[in-house]
């Protein structure tokens, strides 16, 4: 398999009606492959759209033919959001239960990304089975995601079936705080000691890391 290159561009628009449309549209017809999206208004009069593409064979050519639209207003190159900010690690659950995981992740974390490495923690305190479930459901929208920490003392059975939706759909590992044995077949790491879970959930996507948690098959 070959090198996977991505370009990142950002560029200015008048916000008018369909200019999403007819740049995407011209993108798509170059062939270059779509990695990320991300349009935001600034005004009536201004908006970005953000976009990540894969082996595009000349970026100054296709921003010089991306500048020639109506409505554009500059287009500029941008380092992919991956390299900036890396992997990324959400940690979802009840408030305590999130803060002893953030603990121990962002300690690791800074161990990583002091060597060149780029991990970033974020946080979700929720409680309700509802709820989780919504923030889980909504994990495929959300770029650069590589671990889940589930930071529930008690996981439902309702929960268990977006987990293996997400696993099926994603390549996201996802490390579960709950003892009971048989998530373990389930998640991908069960560690109920919460701030070692987040430590263990860096390691498990560290590209320095000797961790590989699918040899893991016990509750830690």
């Amino acid at each position: 398999m070959g090198l996977r290159m991505v370009d990142a561009i950002e560029i200015t628009t008048k916000n008018k009606v369909h200019i999403l449309e007819k740049l995407l549209g011209h993108i798509s017809k170059k062939g270059y492959g779509l990695v990320y999206t991300q349009f935001r208004v600034e005004s009536e009069n201004t908006a970005f759209l953000y976009v990540e593409l894969e082996n595009v064979v000349d970026i100054d050519c296709l921003i010089s033919e991306l500048r020639g639209f109506s409505g554009v207003m500059e287009v500029v190159k941008f380092f992919p959001t991956d390299e900036i900010w890396g992997k990324r690690i959400i940690i979802i659950g009840t408030g305590i239960q999130v803060s002893q995981v953030v603990l121990g992740a962002i300690t690791e974390a800074d161990r990583h990304n002091i060597r060149g490495e780029r991990i970033s923690i974020d946080t979700l305190p929720l409680t309700g089975e509802k709820n989780i479930i919504e923030a889980l459901e909504a994990i495929g929208y959300l770029p650069r995601v590589s671990c889940i920490v589930l930071a529930e003392s008690e996981i439902e059975d309702s929960i268990i079936g977006v987990i293996d939706e997400i696993k099926n759909n994603y390549n996201i590992k996802i490390v579960g705080l709950n003892g009971n044995d048989s998530l373990i077949n389930h998640l991908d790491l069960v560690v109920t000691d919460p701030v070692q879970a987040g430590v263990m959930a860096v390691m498990a996507i560290s590209e320095t890391s000797n961790l590989d948690i699918s040899r893991i098959k016990e509750v830690l």
